[in-house]
């Protein structure tokens, strides 16, 4: 993960042993989404999915430790299968204004997928170290749930 200068952004890089097809799933499938995009420590629960441009989703995240709870909402402002997905993200908490754009941008690579994320905007009471920290933790699960290979066993 790169360290940005500009303020309230968080850049990340990664490559994953899966096809762009399989990592473009986990972020437009409700399921997929509850299993990987919680750090660690915390459970989601989603509380509406819409698909498709202007559709998106509303989660909470619920600190298993504290059992505190935030919500947001995640907007689809662009989908281009396998290779890009923007989305804007509101918190509902006041004390977190703002609106977040977050751009995932999807390329094969000779090992799978390289994923590229921008997530700009993150509200000033947010610490850009622990979004990356909250990141690297979302993005771990990310590859245990794409890159295993199972077959159907019928």
């Amino acid at each position: 993960m790169s360290q940005t200068a500009e303020p309230g952004t968080v850049r990340l890089h990664r490559i994953l042993a899966a096809p762009p097809e399989r990592v473009y799933r986990a972020f437009v499938d409700p399921a997929a989404l509850t299993r990987w995009l919680p750090p660690y420590g915390f459970t989601a629960t989603m509380h509406a999915f819409t698909p498709g441009v202007g559709g998106g989703y509303r989660m909470s995240f619920t600190n298993f430790s504290t059992g505190s709870s935030h919500a947001f909402t995640a907007t689809f402002v662009e989908l281009v299968e396998n290779e890009r997905i923007r989305h804007t993200d509101t918190f509902d908490a006041p004390g977190l204004p703002g609106e977040m754009q977050v751009t995932v941008s999807l390329k094969k690579s000779i090992a799978g997928t390289e994923l590229q994320i921008v997530q700009a905007g993150i509200p000033a009471a947010i610490p850009v170290d622990m979004c990356h920290l909250g990141w690297r933790d979302s993005l771990e699960m990310l590859a245990k749930l794409v890159e295993p290979e199972i077959p159907d066993g019928g």
